[in-house]
């Protein structure tokens, strides 16, 4: 070959790698002006967790600035463009009939101590209002969101104490059967089925969730409390950090039937990044957690899509997404791939700040319904460590108040039906 021949082959080869590279950026260029319009708002992010278990919630040894053994700090954030984040409240299964209800509470602190220690960067928030109050400041709007129902140690009363302290939702189940609920290993056969998807006190709650205005997250439980919950909500749910069942089978995702359910019930699927939702694997890419976005549209539209990371919270993420400053990396696979600059600003934080806005009015037409205080029956949650003050101790009475729960809840249907 020519040397002439070699020279011009090289400069083919050059002038279509910049053509690529530029591309490229003009993607990336328009997912960060979009973002600046429109910031994440990202369903689950676990750094609360990272600091319980690394400093023991002593946020007095920590600086967000120059954490580097975490996904997220505020350099991080700042680069993701991301403007409001539900930190978990997560405390393991094993808190269960133990001090669950004490840790959570720790976990609810730690993120109200972030606000107070890095006002500049955090903005407290409770509502969609702060959420877009934030984005005005340029600063990101911080919700707290319960992982697990183990947490509540099945009291309305500790769920409506967490609310009142700013928790905006409550994962109905982690990785255990609560005494009211089944949890999503259910689907899988390793764990056995208890209730048969919600208890009558596990719909009793999801009755007070809707009146106090909480969202319902749907992320970790089995196809049957999904479709149960979808049936009976008057407001509309999230799945804070789940992905497309199709795309990657595994347990911890949303199947199509679901997903048009969702669409029709005007909720949203945040979608997770961890490799192993993401597919099904070890080892994923950037690319691979587009596919989810893509499928999410396809089979439930664009409305429902959201985006969460479950950053801090996994130990394998994919090639392009290794922390909180990589969203518009994928925002900018999004456009590439056709997306329209309404359908990314939808899955950015239009969606979210619509179904939280849904939820905050049928919390807002409910305000004349009095707080459900009848408890769990006391046969339901009877342990070593649980005493039974307030509860009669005749058993026959226990089958009397189970009867009372299921008279209320059929009554409660009646009068919905009939409204």
């Amino acid at each position: 070959m020519s040397p002439r021949l070699i020279f011009a082959s090289c400069l083919v080869l050059w002038t279509s790698c910049c053509a690529i590279a530029l591309t490229d950026d003009q993607y990336l260029t328009r997912a960060k002006r979009l973002m600046t319009e429109t910031p994440v708002i990202d369903g689950h992010n676990d750094l609360p967790w990272q600091l319980r278990k690394n400093f023991n919630n002593q946020l007095n040894q920590v600086d967000l600035n120059t954490l580097n053994t975490t996904h997220t700090n505020i350099p991080k954030i700042r680069e993701g463009h991301l403007g409001a984040q539900f930190w978990s409240a997560y405390v393991p299964c094993d808190t269960q009939y133990k001090d669950a209800v004490r840790q959570t509470l720790e976990q609810i602190d730690v993120v109200h101590r972030m606000c107070w220690k890095y006002p500049e960067t955090f903005h407290y928030a409770t509502s969609s209002k702060d959420i877009e109050d934030a984005f005005r400041l340029k600063k990101v709007a911080s919700l707290i969101g319960v992982e697990g129902g183990h947490s509540i140690d099945s009291s309305l009363a500790t769920l409506r104490t967490m609310y009142y302290l700013g928790a905006r939702y409550l994962t109905l189940t982690h990785s255990c059967n609560t005494p009211w609920a089944d949890n999503w290993l259910v689907d899988t056969g390793s764990d056995p089925s208890e209730h048969g998807g919600l208890s009558a006190f596990g719909r009793q709650l999801i009755v007070e969730m809707n009146r106090l205005g909480m969202l319902i997250d749907l992320a970790h439980v089995p196809l049957k409390v999904m479709d149960q919950v979808l049936e009976m909500s008057k407001a509309p749910v999230i799945f804070s950090h789940s992905s497309a069942y199709s795309i990657c089978p595994h347990k911890r995702n949303v199947p199509d039937e679901v997903l048009a359910k969702v669409n029709q019930t005007e909720g949203i699927v945040m979608v997770n990044f961890y490799n192993d939702y993401v597919t099904c694997s070890k080892t994923a890419t950037l690319s691979d957690v587009a596919d989810h976005f893509d499928h999410i549209k396809k089979a439930g539209g664009a409305g429902i899509i959201g985006f969460g990371g479950d950053y801090d919270g996994v130990t394998r993420l994919p090639e392009g997404l290794e922390n909180v400053s990589k969203y518009p990396h994928l925002v900018a696979e999004l456009l590439r791939r056709g997306w329209t600059d309404e359908e990314v600003e939808a899955a950015l934080a239009k969606n979210l700040l619509r179904v939280m806005k849904k939820v905050e009015e049928v919390r807002d037409s409910l305000a004349s319904t009095i707080p459900d205080d009848l408890p769990i029956p006391y046969d339901d949650v009877k342990n070593p460590c649980r005493t039974s003050y307030g509860y009669p101790d005749s058993g026959a009475v226990h089958s009397l108040s189970t009867l009372t729960l299921l008279l209320a809840l059929a009554l409660q249907a009646v009068m919905t039906l009939t409204a």
